[in-house]
């Protein structure tokens, strides 16, 4: 959710300069933190035909005739069943190409895990992806949010501006399409920059849809209709998930999160459907720009797995803005098209449950994810599925196949781009690294998060009902802080009043070692990262208060809260 790796990754010089200098008989794959199997020999690349295995330097000019906008198609695509596909379908493979690490999605976890095998240890790995380069945090996540959510801050800056003394319009123009154009070409990029680092370290990239023929073999349709399979004695699933959408009549004519980056005129009028960080960052961006927005939720707040003042605040403020949140929606129960069309020219009519009707320009759903499962053949190798559909996982990535993996959204843990990114390399150190590193394995404990919401929210730990449920009341104290940021003493006392800052911290024990801290308010998501190490690292209240405050700042508060 917060970044994306462009460059690439390196260890520690000692210890890489230690494996370069071992003799490859030495580096052991493993397949749990017991159970040892000895690594294929060599790293030559496996031969193939243009279209089963790009080669490295053409690989870019292959993909560029490639549309650059997101397509939610090009993530989900299933392939052509024309007379010719059929044909070559049912040619079976001749030769099944031998691997020692085979990766099933090019996202940012399926990414980082074969660059670590690869780069690292010299595994032979091949990375399979059916979609564009980098996944959804490339293609339709993290980046082309965090940019959307940059053009619309910039709208909020605008309106600041003339506080302090600028002369700027009220309605100035906003060239929404350009800036898709912009954003869509960093994007395509990005996806430029994921092949090369793959071709640096050497990693063999196949396009098509993988699925399981044999335990440790798979099938790929590639994107010809044809059919190549690959083998491997450990086989990493970093697949992703991809939106979900009610099942209610005319429930096709909404977009989702991924469509959302397909606009290229902003609608006049938006509802959105969920209650989650993606519905409130999508909403905040319609809202900031400028577009009647609409937030149905079931609840009387959103956010609602994060700390009580989050949702509180948050909702407020969102309604603040001018958002509409109709709170304990009994939900929709149809969609009707009533004219297609972009922007202004397209027109739905929203019928709810209790009856109500609300005609808006576009509807976007955001009412969770699906892991993307259906097409791998699970059944094969015996891989659990648990009761939302998620590939089971114990604490190394090992499914309930030995020698099969998997990490990121497929798994439903902590589902951001970092811990994907963060699981995988340490299950690259586990499967081929030196022993020092064999039990490598990713703590979810503690992990930061940052919602790009207007204003931004961050949060690491325990919510303050969690602390309370672990440690018990009497071992908790909250520390609490609710302000103005200085940016916003220029505006009008009422209008300073919808922009608050507000931070919490939540203790715990006679120590009061900080097990939670809850911020919103300008800057937040920039802040959070320093506090995330020293909650990961154990601190206490007597350690913030030890360091001394940075002024004038929002951050100031957290060190000096009494």
């Amino acid at each position: 959710m917060l970044s994306c790796p462009s460059l690439r990754s390196r260890p520690a010089q000692a210890l890489k300069n230690r494996l370069l200098l071992s003799p490859i008989s030495s580096i052991r794959a493993r397949s749990s933190p017991i159970v040892a199997t000895p690594l294929l020999q060599g790293k030559g690349i496996a031969t193939a035909t243009p279209s089963t295995i790009l080669p490295r330097q053409s690989t870019l000019a292959l993909r560029s005739s490639s549309s650059v906008a997101p397509r939610l198609s090009a993530l989900t695509r299933q392939f052509s069943s024309s007379s010719s596909a059929a044909d070559a379908n049912n040619m079976a493979p001749t030769e099944v190409k031998q691997y020692d690490y085979i990766v099933i999605g090019g996202g940012s976890g399926g990414s980082g895990s074969g660059r670590r095998a690869a780069g690292w240890y010299g595994a032979k790995t091949l990375i399979v992806e059916s979609g564009r380069s980098g996944g959804t945090c490339v293609n339709v996540g993290c980046v082309p949010k965090k940019m959307t959510w940059n053009f619309a801050s910039i709208n909020e800056t605008l309106h600041v501006a003339k506080h302090y003394g600028y002369d700027v319009s009220e309605n100035v123009d906003k060239n929404y399409r350009h800036f898709k154009e912009i954003r869509d070409s960093t994007i395509k990029r990005l996806n430029g920059i994921y092949e090369r680092n793959w071709g640096r370290e050497g990693i063999d990239l196949v396009h098509g849809r993988a699925g399981f023929v044999e335990p440790k073999t798979i099938e790929v349709t590639l994107e010809d209709g044809s059919k190549a399979r690959y083998s491997a004695p450990h086989i990493l699933i970093a697949v992703g998930g991809r939106p979900s959408i009610p099942d209610i009549k005319g429930a096709e004519h909404g977009i989702t999160s991924d469509g959302f980056f397909e606009i290229e005129e902003l609608p006049p009028k938006i509802a959105v459907v969920g209650a989650g960080y993606i519905a409130v960052e999508l909403a905040g961006v319609m809202g900031a720009v400028g577009c009647e927005t609409h937030m149905f939720i079931r609840g009387e707040t959103f956010l609602r797995k994060f700390d009580p003042m989050i949702q509180k605040t948050m909702t407020e403020r969102y309604e603040d803005s001018g958002i509409h949140i109709h709170k304990k929606h009994p939900g929709l129960k149809e969609v009707q098209l009533i004219r297609d069309g972009k922007g202004k020219d397209k027109l739905l009519k929203l019928i709810s449950n209790d009856g109500s009707e609300m005609e808006v320009n576009e509807l976007l759903w955001a009412v969770g994810r699906l892991p993307e499962v259906e097409d791998l053949n699970l059944d094969v190798p015996g891989v659990k599925l648990n009761k939302s559909g998620h590939i089971e996982v114990d604490e190394y990535q090992n499914t309930s196949v030995n020698g099969v993996y998997a990490l990121g959204d497929v798994t439903g843990h902590a589902e951001l781009t970092p811990v994907a990114i963060a699981a995988g390399r340490q299950l690259g150190n586990r499967l081929f690294g030196p022993d020092e590193v064999r039990d490598s394995k990713l703590s979810y404990d503690n992990i930061p998060t940052v919602v790009f919401s207007h204003p931004e929210v961050g949060t690491v730990g325990l919510t303050e009902p969690e602390a309370r449920e672990r440690y018990g009341d009497d071992q908790i104290k909250i520390y609490h802080t609710r302000f103005t940021a200085m940016y916003y003493d220029v505006m009008p006392a009422e209008e300073k009043k919808k922009n608050p800052t507000e931070f919490k911290l939540v203790c715990a024990g006679p120590e009061e070692k900080v097990v939670g801290l809850h911020i919103l308010g300008l800057g937040v998501g920039e802040m959070l990262q320093g506090f995330g190490v020293a909650v990961k690292m154990g601190a206490t209240k007597k350690d913030f208060d030890s360091c001394v405050a940075i002024h004038p700042t929002s951050a100031e508060e957290l060190v000096t809260l009494r």
